[in-house]
């Protein structure tokens, strides 16, 4: 017979969804159990149980009671500590967060983890505290940093296939299948990637370390934005085994809405 348990953990809500008549199933990013679904039973009948802790990006302390082999486990209790309402002032920090919130939640597994639970809390600070104008640069780094914690970070100083040094100053091939940028002699076999200039591949470099002296501490052109989200989303289609298309992400790379915009 299975032993129920109690966590009691920090979180982050990436995902609310309505379960029957009065519960909600929520999808949390979790410091001590990485993710996590459960089921907030009685949560739409009375606010006074959960209240904002059913708001999308809300961080707090969620006690969840767990049991091997069960895939959706019970929320009990979740107070909240931030509830991120600057994410939903802006159009810019919304569709930000969503795209941040749909990566976290194909790329991150039930396992603790503790720094990467911290880079992904970062990410939504950092969201909820920048101008709209800033929000696409300061979530391409926080994704990119994701990419990085969870095992993918891209090479970018050195040839991901022979790991010769590329210089830094020149433009260079950025492979997706290979996982990085290639020397002149490797990017002859390589049937398919896309050229980077040296400066966006120092920004990616400084994202990918949370170095913001690297990354040129300045903001991306729309431009320049348009073409790190086409760079990121390619390199996360050759690396995530989840095959379908991320939604959240689409919306935060289309031009169907208005950057700046609060």
């Amino acid at each position: 017979m299975s032993v129920m348990s109690l966590i009691v953990t920090d979180a982050i809500v990436l995902h609310s969804r309505n379960y029957l008549e009065s519960s909600r199933i929520l999808r949390l990013a979790t410091r001590d159990a990485g993710l996590q679904s459960v089921i907030a039973r009685g949560a739409r009948a009375s606010s006074k149980r959960f209240g904002r802790a059913l708001d999308l990006f809300a961080e707090g302390q969620a006690q969840i009671q767990v049991k091997a082999g069960r895939e959706l486990n019970t929320l009990t209790s979740f107070d909240v500590t931030s509830s991120f309402s600057t994410h939903a002032a802006s159009v810019d920090r919304f569709i930000s967060a969503s795209a941040l919130a749909e990566c976290v939640l194909r790329l991150v597994h039930d396992e603790s983890a503790p720094d990467l639970f911290e880079g992904i809390q970062a990410g939504f600070r950092d969201i909820a505290q920048s101008e709209p104008s800033e929000a696409v640069t300061v979530t391409l780094a926080a994704l990119w940093r994701l990419v990085a914690q969870v095992g993918f970070e891209p090479s970018l100083l050195r040839c991901a296939e022979c790991h010769s040094e590329v210089t830094a100053s020149a433009e260079a091939l950025f492979s997706h299948r290979a996982g990085g940028v290639l020397c002149a002699r490797c990017e002859s076999g390589i049937p398919d990637g896309r050229r980077i200039p040296a400066d966006a591949r120092a920004s990616i470099q400084g994202w990918v370390e949370g170095d913001e002296k690297r990354a040129g501490q300045r903001i991306v052109t729309p431009l320049e934005a348009k073409a790190h989200q086409r760079l990121l989303r390619e390199f996360l289609s050759q690396h995530i085994p989840d095959s379908r298309t991320m939604k959240a992400f689409a919306v935060w790379e289309s031009e169907s809405w208005e950057p700046g915009v609060s």
